[in-house]
């Protein structure tokens, strides 16, 4: 029997007119895609948390609202993430911060990707999802994701259908909104549910390229409901405010393609043994990736973003 622990810490906004929960739950955690699909029940268990924010209508208590659940990056929560949600729940929509770093007592995994892997903040997603589904405030089937780069590749993988079947096969998210993700990958299995996938990603993207998610768009136009959004001389981060700055630790993913089987490997360039483990993970990196990548904001592209953020949630789950 599954349980979920629901912690409510209940507080209203006087300004907002919000009411704002914190609810932990059970995920575990998985290193790689294939952990998920052939061997979830035997991972390690992991509570998590998350902000969930309610917009308050003292006149209607029980009314139920769409939900926008968010994901960030390899940074952690930053401002433009929170600027975000906070636009949509002026909009109506209730909000979920996921917390799969600090539930994990990380901060950032910048220099370390194999601290929360995407698999382990996947499977955290979904896990929120069954909690949320059963909120009496919430409206089940138009809950959305969006995420921004590593949170992006969360937004946007959580629709594969081979990951989403293994961990819960009567639920999906309503739409997948991805800023900047990883696309660098090439699944042999081009399965993923019918709901809306639009990618937003900047044109001049070092650290996780713009061309690998326009070739993976085209490849999955006739399986998937995907659009992409590619922003004219913009960075990796363009919707943040601030100059162009140089990450030394980031990694530049423009030399990579990971093939992705149908169970889950991701596999290396030109050996194509699966990256399974850290140790070989971090092996599959030296053959293709870089130090140093470009990260800062575009105001025009982050205006622009800001405003097709709002539409499409508007139009995926709140109409």
């Amino acid at each position: 029997m599954k349980k979920y622990f629901l912690i409510f810490l209940i507080s209203l906004n006087s300004n907002s007119q919000n009411l704002v929960q914190k609810i932990t739950f059970q995920s575990a955690n998985p290193f790689s895609f294939h952990d998920v699909i052939t061997d979830l029940k035997n991972q390690e268990k992991q509570e998590v948390y998350g902000k969930l924010v309610i917009p308050y209508d003292s006149l209607n208590p029980d009314k139920k609202y769409p939900l926008v659940l968010g994901v960030a990056g390899s940074l952690g929560w930053k401002n433009h993430h929170y600027e975000y949600l906070t636009m949509y729940q002026d909009l109506g929509f209730a909000t979920f911060e996921l917390n799969s770093f600090k539930s994990r007592k990380i901060e950032s995994t910048v220099g370390d990707q194999t601290q929360v892997t995407t698999a382990a903040m996947i499977l955290d997603a979904y896990k929120a999802l069954e909690v949320l589904s059963n909120h009496p405030n919430i409206i089940k089937d138009k809950i959305s994701i969006t995420g921004w780069s590593l949170g992006g590749a969360v937004s946007f993988f959580s629709a594969w259908i081979p990951l989403k079947n293994a961990i819960n096969k009567d639920l999906q998210f309503a739409s997948h909104l991805a800023f900047y993700p990883p696309c660098f990958f090439e699944p042999s299995n081009l399965d993923f549910t019918k709901s809306p996938i639009h990618i937003l990603i900047g044109e001049l993207d070092d650290w996780t390229p713009a061309e690998p998610c326009n070739k993976l768009v085209e490849k999955l136009k006739n399986k998937a409901n995907i659009n992409i959004t590619v922003y004219k001389d913009s960075h990796h981060g363009f919707d943040r405010e601030g100059g162009l700055e140089i990450n030394k630790s980031g990694y530049s993913f423009k030399d990579c393609i990971f093939k992705l089987t149908d169970d889950g490997y991701v596999l290396m360039n030109y050996l194509n043994i699966p990256m399974s483990n850290s140790f070989l993970q971090k092996i599959g990196f030296l053959f293709c990736t870089t130090r140093g990548v470009t990260i800062g904001g575009n105001e025009i592209a982050r205006n622009n973003a800001f405003d097709f953020a709002k539409d499409f949630m508007i139009r995926t789950i709140m109409e």
